[in-house]
């Protein structure tokens, strides 16, 4: 009796198609943005907690300011 095989045997592999390439042009089509624009400020003041804060999320931020480090998980005791 000839083996039978599995359905999952008979699944075809799909080939990767090739991805497109984004032009030059529309790549170097940035828009510049006004960091102090209404809308900014308006963001600014609802992300940052202070103005150190929002100083470093707009990029101005300094290499001796302290950097926040993640909350630890608290393990449970037992009694």
């Amino acid at each position: 009796m000839p083996k039978q095989k599995s359905h999952s045997a008979n699944v075809t592999k799909k080939k990767k198609q090739p991805s497109k390439k984004r032009s030059k042009s529309a790549s170097a089509a940035k828009v510049e943005v006004d960091i102090l624009s209404p809308a900014a400020m308006q963001n600014a003041y609802y992300i940052s907690h202070d103005a150190a804060d929002c100083l470093n999320f707009r990029g101005f931020g300094w290499s001796g300011s302290t950097k926040k480090k993640g909350k630890k998980g608290k393990k449970g005791k037992k009694k």
